[in-house]
């Protein structure tokens, strides 16, 4: 076998196994650390994986009229992208200079999907409050793609117009982490907010919205289909993280004291996300709209400016 296909499958398998097993774990630092907020002890470490079991055993009832097929494949569609790109950060993470050129391309274009596959499912179920989770999960989408773009043009143009991972986390080695420089914090700051509306986290959970519209796009799902959902939220909530973490802070150090450092940055990460849910009312989508196009887009094109002038 080519052994840059065997690495890449190697890769692959090993993205598969972590990232999910990731993905359960930083789900329980989330609910852990809001019980906390409240007051609440919170669940067990296993509680997620046990959360997960449950709805693999349950059956998946289809609604009638739906678009059966769409309705059964978005899960998959959402779970499959979110598997793809976990597996090119890995391979950027632990082998940078066998990155190519244009997988930041790629990783952008598929951390749309799972959004892409929650409308997709929303409005196939056919369901009234479905297709209006649905329907703000569209308009979020579009809201938050363009300053989490500006603001993932500053690494690009610090790093010398590169638009290769591995190269980012090059460039940092030598000259330091990007966050600590003016334009890539406000960066940071902005695709920090732009992950939370990603997420689909407080103060930008709309398109769920539990007390106005039950679980929205969800509400059709169950066993499998739904679990197949809350496992691609889990790895999402690992996966954008470790994004922000090649793109600003250096990427992830697998190697003695370096691994304890990285669990740092990723729990830091975990933490203000979980933070800003726990501490902010939710917003109605008119007001994120005019959040993202109007001051994080605003911050954003200051940072990429500030990118240029410092270059």
């Amino acid at each position: 076998m080519n052994p840059i296909l065997f690495y890449i499958l190697a890769y692959a398998g090993f993205g598969l196994i972590a990232t999910p097993l990731l993905g359960i774990l930083g789900s329980w630092v989330d609910r852990k650390i809001t019980a906390r907020v409240q007051w609440r002890v919170g669940p067990p470490l296993a509680q997620p994986l046990y959360d997960l079991v449950k709805l693999m055993g349950k059956e998946i009832i289809i609604p009638r009229g739906c678009s059966r097929w769409t309705f059964l494949m978005a899960p998959v569609m959402g779970f499959s992208a979110a598997a793809l790109v976990a597996t090119l950060l890995w391979v950027t993470l632990i082998w940078p200079e066998k990155s190519f050129t244009g997988d930041l391309i790629v990783v952008l274009y598929f951390l749309l999907v799972p959004s892409i596959a929650v409308i997709l499912g929303g409005f196939a179920s056919r369901n009234p409050i479905a297709s209006l989770g649905a329907s703000r999960e569209m308009k979020l989408m579009m809201a938050d793609e363009l300053p989490f773009l500006l603001a993932i043009l500053v690494p690009v143009i610090m790093g010398g117009s590169v638009i290769r991972l591995g190269q980012f986390i090059i460039h940092q080695e030598s000259y330091g982490m990007l966050f600590t420089t003016w334009a890539g914090g406000l960066a940071l700051f902005v695709a920090l907010m732009a992950v939370q509306a990603k997420l689909a986290l407080v103060p930008f959970d709309i398109p769920e919205a539990e007390t106005e519209l039950m679980s929205g796009p969800y509400v059709e799902y169950s066993g499998p289909a739904l679990a197949i959902y809350k496992l691609t939220h889990m790895m999402m909530l690992v996966i954008l993280p470790m994004f922000l973490i090649v793109m600003f802070l250096g990427g992830i150090d697998l190697h003695g004291w370096g691994i304890l450092w990285s669990i740092c940055k990723l729990f830091v990460l975990l933490l203000l996300i979980t933070l800003i849910r726990n501490t902010n009312p939710r917003v109605r989508i008119d007001q994120a709209l005019k959040f993202f196009w109007g001051p994080m887009s605003i911050f954003g094109a200051a940072a990429v400016i500030l990118a240029l002038l410092g270059k």
